[in-house]
């Protein structure tokens, strides 16, 4: 014979492995759906890309500065860097002269 169970005991034993679902479930959706998880995944790769491109533009920008930071060393100036930056900073040219501003 079967012995008939009252539904307060039915939902009493359900709600152990129902409420244990809803974590898993919670947990799954945050892993496929959250701000760090797989479907975030493609984002954090095409910023990873913007950001190595703008890297190598701001190390392109400190090689400049450092050859320039070179050349208006104190133990050795180079003259040309010098009077350019002088002429360039005190407006010392003259109107005769013709200026040629070089960039690398």
């Amino acid at each position: 014979m079967r012995s008939k169970r009252r539904p307060v005991e039915i939902i009493r034993a359900a709600a152990l492995p129902a409420l244990a679902l809803l974590v898993i479930g919670n947990f799954a959706g945050y892993a496929i759906a959250g701000p760090n998880g797989l479907l975030a995944l493609g984002d954090y790769k095409s910023q990873l890309a913007q950001r190595q491109a703008q890297l190598k533009v701001i190390e392109a920008q400190r090689q400049e500065l450092a050859r320039k930071v070179a050349l208006l060393d104190a133990k050795h100036v180079d003259p040309d860097m010098a009077d350019e930056l002088v002429r360039r900073d005190m407006g010392l040219a003259r109107p005769d002269e013709v200026i040629i501003q070089t960039t690398p």
